[in-house]
């Protein structure tokens, strides 16, 4: 398979986070008064922390389109979809909250009007405000460029399988859009501070509990044409549903939900970060190629430089997997 194509049938990445300046702006400020710390790194751009949680610096590969323009054209990659990833903005507050996910919703239209043909986004939401939230899904979905929502794999101290988020999940899978997950913060990050663990291994497992929770909490049941795609490859959720489903086989308690775990792995979607090539095989071959999309977690430490490499140099997917992977399978799922 060709790392290029003919225009507008090129490899999409789905996971690729960006940072518009007006954005941070807000964030630096106002975060401070909602306990985020922020210093400018000489040289390297803005560092910020709430919590455990440490971003950046933010240089300009993360913030400037025409320096992400180039990277993709070096990749060989036709469109990101923009998204937001930490600190999203759930500990910001009702009105501050509100205000960060619309700035960078509006900044992801701009981004659209510029490279109508190269940038699309997945609007960030104030789910720590669920009405909140309904209101901006309604009004982002609208916006030019936004072709799917982003939500953290929890929201401050609740899970996704609370009800107070089943009216969000209502809008959104009236609108027929899919919802992207990522990780922010992680289980007992106490253990995870040295060796990059908050990383390597916090965020695989927080993306785990999440689709647990979204399966067993019933909210696969309830919303049935709710796309969610589990980002790094699933985590460790799909190596791990084995054990999920006997629990379900053997407890009487975990038999609320229609079927055993096993049977919800094609609900979900996974994008090819896993580092591996038997990882990216395991997702083709249990679960299918056509609920793999291709992502680089740009423009992260550990991020895939080339991610259309890692597809096309695949030797156990053949063409027709490979071209759905890197890009018929983003194209359908995000309307473009």
């Amino acid at each position: 398979m060709s790392a290029t194509t003919a225009a507008g049938r090129g490899p999409i990445d789905v996971h690729a986070h960006w940072y518009p300046r007006a954005f941070l702006d807000l964030l630096a400020k106002e975060g401070p008064a909602h306990g985020l710390e922020w210093r400018e790194v000489e040289g390297k751009g803005p560092q910020f922390k709430i919590g455990h949680l440490t971003t950046g610096p933010v240089g300009p590969r993360f913030v400037d389109l025409d320096a992400r323009l180039q990277a993709m054209d070096e990749q060989g990659v036709e469109v990101h979809a923009l998204s937001l990833s930490q600190p999203m903005a759930y500990w910001a507050g009702r009105s501050l909250g509100e205000r960060l996910a619309a700035t960078y919703n509006e900044e992801i239209a701009r981004a659209h009007e510029r490279a109508p043909a190269r940038l699309v986004g997945l609007a960030a939401l104030p789910m720590h405000e669920p009405d909140l939230a309904v209101k901006e899904v309604d009004r982002a979905a609208t916006l030019p460029g936004v072709r799917g929502f982003y939500l953290a794999t929890r929201v401050n101290d609740r899970e996704l399988s609370d009800q107070a988020f089943f009216p969000v999940y209502e809008r959104i899978e009236a609108l027929g859009l899919p919802i992207f997950l990522h990780p922010i913060f992680v289980l007992a990050p106490e253990r995870l501070g040295r060796f990059y663990l908050t990383n390597l291994l916090g965020n695989p497992f927080e993306t785990a509990i999440a689709a647990a929770h979204l399966v067993f909490g019933g909210v696969l049941d309830r919303f049935p044409q709710l796309a969610i795609v589990l980002p790094h490859a699933g985590g460790a959720f799909p190596w791990l549903v084995g054990r999920l489903n006997r629990g379900w086989e053997k407890r009487q308690d975990l038999k609320h939900i229609a079927h055993g775990p096993v049977e919800y792995l094609r609900r979900f979607y996974y994008d090819t970060i896993g580092y591996s090539d038997d990882v990216l095989d395991y997702l083709v071959r249990v679960i299918g190629a056509d609920r793999v999309l291709m992502g680089s977690d740009y423009c992260f430490p550990i991020a895939y430089e080339r991610p259309v490499e890692v597809v096309a140099a695949h030797g156990g997917l053949d063409d027709a997997a490979k071209r759905a992977i890197t890009g018929e399978n983003a194209r359908r799922l995000l309307r473009l």
